[in-house]
Protein backbone atom coordinates (compact mmCIF):
# COMPACT_ATOMS: atom_id res chain seq x y z
CA UNK A 1 0.00 0.00 0.00
CA UNK A 2 1.16 3.54 -0.77
CA UNK A 3 1.93 5.41 2.46
CA UNK A 4 0.41 8.78 1.58
CA UNK A 5 1.44 10.38 4.88
CA UNK A 6 5.09 9.60 4.17
CA UNK A 7 4.50 10.80 0.61
CA UNK A 8 3.36 14.17 1.95
CA UNK A 9 6.56 14.43 4.02
CA UNK A 10 8.73 13.69 0.99
CA UNK A 11 6.92 16.33 -1.11
CA UNK A 12 7.38 18.92 1.65
CA UNK A 13 11.08 18.03 1.90
CA UNK A 14 11.60 18.52 -1.85
CA UNK A 15 9.67 21.81 -1.86
CA UNK A 16 11.51 23.31 1.12
CA UNK A 17 15.03 22.14 0.25
CA UNK A 18 17.30 24.58 -1.58
CA UNK A 19 17.99 23.71 -5.22
CA UNK A 20 21.10 25.10 -6.88
CA UNK A 21 20.63 25.71 -10.62
CA UNK A 22 24.00 25.97 -12.35
CA UNK A 23 24.32 27.56 -15.77
CA UNK A 24 27.21 25.86 -17.54
CA UNK A 25 28.69 26.17 -21.01
CA UNK A 26 28.35 22.39 -21.29
CA UNK A 27 25.79 20.16 -19.60
CA UNK A 28 27.88 17.70 -17.52
CA UNK A 29 27.64 13.93 -17.42
CA UNK A 30 25.19 12.19 -15.11
CA UNK A 31 27.72 11.75 -12.27
CA UNK A 32 27.54 15.49 -11.51
CA UNK A 33 23.77 15.50 -10.93
CA UNK A 34 22.32 15.26 -7.42
CA UNK A 35 18.88 15.80 -5.92
CA UNK A 36 20.09 19.20 -4.73
CA UNK A 37 21.21 20.69 -8.07
CA UNK A 38 20.12 21.21 -11.66
CA UNK A 39 21.91 22.45 -14.78
CA UNK A 40 20.95 24.90 -17.50
CA UNK A 41 22.80 24.86 -20.82
CA UNK A 42 22.75 23.98 -24.52
CA UNK A 43 21.24 20.61 -25.35
CA UNK A 44 20.75 18.84 -28.69
CA UNK A 45 18.59 15.81 -29.45
CA UNK A 46 18.07 13.32 -32.28
CA UNK A 47 15.00 11.07 -32.49
CA UNK A 48 14.72 8.30 -35.09
CA UNK A 49 11.13 7.12 -35.36
CA UNK A 50 10.09 4.04 -37.37
CA UNK A 51 7.41 4.76 -39.99
CA UNK A 52 4.31 2.56 -40.18
CA UNK A 53 5.40 0.70 -37.05
CA UNK A 54 1.85 -0.58 -36.42
CA UNK A 55 1.89 -2.42 -39.74
CA UNK A 56 5.44 -3.65 -39.22
CA UNK A 57 4.73 -4.96 -35.72
CA UNK A 58 1.63 -6.75 -37.05
CA UNK A 59 3.72 -8.63 -39.63
CA UNK A 60 2.83 -12.32 -39.45
CA UNK A 61 6.37 -13.68 -39.40
CA UNK A 62 7.39 -12.65 -35.87
CA UNK A 63 10.93 -13.98 -36.25
CA UNK A 64 11.59 -11.82 -39.31
CA UNK A 65 9.94 -8.79 -37.74
CA UNK A 66 12.07 -9.19 -34.60
CA UNK A 67 15.23 -9.34 -36.69
CA UNK A 68 14.25 -6.15 -38.57
CA UNK A 69 13.69 -4.23 -35.33
CA UNK A 70 16.94 -5.53 -33.87
CA UNK A 71 18.92 -4.56 -36.99
CA UNK A 72 17.40 -1.09 -36.97
CA UNK A 73 17.86 -0.35 -33.28
CA UNK A 74 21.33 -1.84 -32.83
CA UNK A 75 22.90 0.06 -35.74
CA UNK A 76 21.15 3.38 -35.03
CA UNK A 77 22.41 3.15 -31.44
CA UNK A 78 25.90 2.38 -32.75
CA UNK A 79 25.84 5.55 -34.86
CA UNK A 80 24.41 7.76 -32.11
CA UNK A 81 26.56 6.57 -29.22
CA UNK A 82 29.97 7.54 -30.63
CA UNK A 83 30.51 11.00 -29.12
CA UNK A 84 32.01 12.40 -25.93
CA UNK A 85 29.07 14.86 -25.92
CA UNK A 86 26.52 12.06 -25.48
CA UNK A 87 24.47 12.50 -22.30
CA UNK A 88 21.62 10.01 -22.78
CA UNK A 89 20.66 7.34 -25.28
CA UNK A 90 17.77 4.94 -25.34
CA UNK A 91 14.66 3.47 -26.95
CA UNK A 92 11.12 4.78 -26.50
CA UNK A 93 8.63 2.44 -28.11
CA UNK A 94 9.47 2.38 -31.82
CA UNK A 95 11.92 5.31 -31.55
CA UNK A 96 15.67 5.42 -30.85
CA UNK A 97 16.93 8.70 -29.40
CA UNK A 98 20.09 10.40 -28.17
CA UNK A 99 20.68 13.62 -26.25
CA UNK A 100 23.93 15.59 -26.40
CA UNK A 101 25.62 18.55 -24.80
CA UNK A 102 26.11 21.03 -27.67
CA UNK A 103 27.99 24.08 -26.37
CA UNK A 104 29.58 24.78 -29.78
CA UNK A 105 28.28 25.01 -33.35
CA UNK A 106 30.52 22.11 -34.35
CA UNK A 107 28.67 19.95 -31.82
CA UNK A 108 25.35 20.79 -33.48
CA UNK A 109 26.81 19.89 -36.88
CA UNK A 110 28.01 16.61 -35.36
CA UNK A 111 24.35 15.78 -34.71
CA UNK A 112 23.46 16.63 -38.30
CA UNK A 113 26.25 14.39 -39.57
CA UNK A 114 24.87 11.53 -37.49
CA UNK A 115 21.44 12.14 -39.03
CA UNK A 116 22.98 11.98 -42.53
CA UNK A 117 24.72 8.72 -41.60
CA UNK A 118 21.50 7.19 -40.25
CA UNK A 119 19.64 8.25 -43.39
CA UNK A 120 22.23 6.44 -45.52
CA UNK A 121 22.26 3.43 -43.19
CA UNK A 122 18.51 3.05 -43.73
CA UNK A 123 19.18 2.68 -47.47
CA UNK A 124 21.73 -0.05 -46.72
CA UNK A 125 19.40 -1.80 -44.29
CA UNK A 126 16.47 -1.84 -46.71
CA UNK A 127 18.68 -3.07 -49.55
CA UNK A 128 19.70 -6.04 -47.41
CA UNK A 129 16.14 -6.63 -46.19
CA UNK A 130 14.78 -6.68 -49.75
CA UNK A 131 17.49 -9.14 -50.83
CA UNK A 132 16.35 -11.48 -48.05
CA UNK A 133 12.60 -10.94 -48.63
CA UNK A 134 12.15 -9.23 -45.28
CA UNK A 135 9.79 -6.27 -44.71
CA UNK A 136 11.56 -2.92 -45.13
CA UNK A 137 12.00 -0.35 -42.36
CA UNK A 138 11.65 3.38 -43.00
CA UNK A 139 12.01 6.17 -40.46
CA UNK A 140 11.71 9.87 -39.71
CA UNK A 141 14.66 11.69 -38.15
CA UNK A 142 14.08 14.77 -35.98
CA UNK A 143 16.76 17.17 -34.67
CA UNK A 144 16.48 20.08 -32.28
CA UNK A 145 18.71 22.16 -30.00
CA UNK A 146 17.98 24.72 -27.30
CA UNK A 147 19.02 25.90 -23.86
CA UNK A 148 17.36 23.50 -21.44
CA UNK A 149 17.00 22.90 -17.74
CA UNK A 150 18.15 19.41 -16.77
CA UNK A 151 17.01 17.92 -13.47
CA UNK A 152 17.68 14.58 -11.82
CA UNK A 153 14.28 13.11 -10.97
CA UNK A 154 13.11 9.92 -9.33
CA UNK A 155 12.73 8.42 -5.87
CA UNK A 156 15.76 9.19 -3.71
CA UNK A 157 17.31 6.10 -2.16
CA UNK A 158 15.66 3.61 -4.53
CA UNK A 159 18.07 3.77 -7.46
CA UNK A 160 15.12 4.62 -9.70
CA UNK A 161 16.02 7.95 -11.29
CA UNK A 162 16.75 9.64 -14.57
CA UNK A 163 17.44 13.06 -16.03
CA UNK A 164 14.44 15.14 -17.08
CA UNK A 165 15.11 17.50 -19.99
CA UNK A 166 12.89 20.58 -19.66
CA UNK A 167 12.72 22.69 -22.81
CA UNK A 168 12.35 22.52 -26.59
CA UNK A 169 15.36 20.43 -27.60
CA UNK A 170 14.06 16.99 -26.68
CA UNK A 171 10.33 17.64 -27.18
CA UNK A 172 10.76 19.23 -30.63
CA UNK A 173 13.16 16.55 -31.86
CA UNK A 174 10.57 13.95 -30.90
CA UNK A 175 7.74 15.84 -32.64
CA UNK A 176 9.78 16.39 -35.81
CA UNK A 177 10.74 12.70 -36.01
CA UNK A 178 7.02 11.94 -36.04
CA UNK A 179 6.46 14.39 -38.93
CA UNK A 180 9.42 13.55 -41.17
CA UNK A 181 8.90 11.05 -44.01
CA UNK A 182 5.17 11.15 -43.25
CA UNK A 183 1.98 13.15 -43.79
CA UNK A 184 3.05 14.52 -47.15
CA UNK A 185 6.61 15.31 -46.03
CA UNK A 186 8.73 13.14 -48.30
CA UNK A 187 12.11 14.03 -46.78
CA UNK A 188 13.53 11.85 -44.01
CA UNK A 189 15.34 14.50 -41.91
CA UNK A 190 13.55 17.40 -40.18
CA UNK A 191 15.21 20.02 -37.96
CA UNK A 192 14.38 23.16 -36.03
CA UNK A 193 15.58 26.60 -37.22
CA UNK A 194 18.13 26.59 -34.39
CA UNK A 195 19.84 23.49 -35.80
CA UNK A 196 19.54 24.81 -39.36
CA UNK A 197 21.02 28.23 -38.56
CA UNK A 198 23.92 26.94 -36.45
CA UNK A 199 24.89 23.95 -38.61
CA UNK A 200 23.45 23.96 -42.11
CA UNK A 201 23.46 27.70 -42.84
CA UNK A 202 26.77 28.08 -41.00
CA UNK A 203 28.36 25.56 -43.39
CA UNK A 204 26.61 27.05 -46.47
CA UNK A 205 24.67 23.88 -47.15
CA UNK A 206 21.23 25.53 -47.47
CA UNK A 207 20.56 23.85 -50.83
CA UNK A 208 20.09 20.56 -49.00
CA UNK A 209 16.97 21.68 -47.12
CA UNK A 210 13.56 23.27 -47.64
CA UNK A 211 11.52 25.31 -45.17
CA UNK A 212 8.08 24.12 -44.08
CA UNK A 213 5.54 25.18 -41.49
CA UNK A 214 3.52 23.11 -39.03
CA UNK A 215 0.76 24.72 -36.97
CA UNK A 216 1.91 22.92 -33.80
CA UNK A 217 5.68 23.34 -34.17
CA UNK A 218 6.07 26.38 -36.40
CA UNK A 219 8.83 26.66 -38.99
CA UNK A 220 11.20 23.77 -39.59
CA UNK A 221 13.52 22.52 -42.33
CA UNK A 222 13.55 19.13 -44.02
CA UNK A 223 15.91 17.32 -46.37
CA UNK A 224 17.11 13.91 -47.50
CA UNK A 225 20.90 14.20 -47.18
CA UNK A 226 23.09 11.10 -47.46
CA UNK A 227 26.80 10.36 -47.00
CA UNK A 228 28.37 10.20 -50.47
CA UNK A 229 31.08 7.58 -49.90
CA UNK A 230 28.75 5.36 -47.87
CA UNK A 231 26.06 5.63 -50.56
CA UNK A 232 28.50 4.83 -53.37
CA UNK A 233 29.52 1.67 -51.51
CA UNK A 234 25.87 0.64 -51.20
CA UNK A 235 25.16 1.28 -54.89
CA UNK A 236 28.34 -0.58 -55.80
CA UNK A 237 26.99 -3.78 -54.30
CA UNK A 238 28.44 -3.43 -50.75
CA UNK A 239 31.47 -5.51 -51.63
Amino acid sequence: MYDYKEGKKRIQEIITNKLKIEKEQEIPKDDYFTYENAYYGWVGAIFVDIRNSTQLFAYENKEEMSKVIRCFSSEVIEILRESDKLREIGIRGDCVYAIYAVPLKKDIYMMCDKAFTINTFLKMLNTILKENNFPICNAGIGLSCAEELVVKAGRKGTGVNNSVWIGKAVSYASKLSALANKMGIAKTIAMTPCVYDNAIRENREEKWFEKLYNYKIGEFYHGDVIKTEFNQWIEGGMK
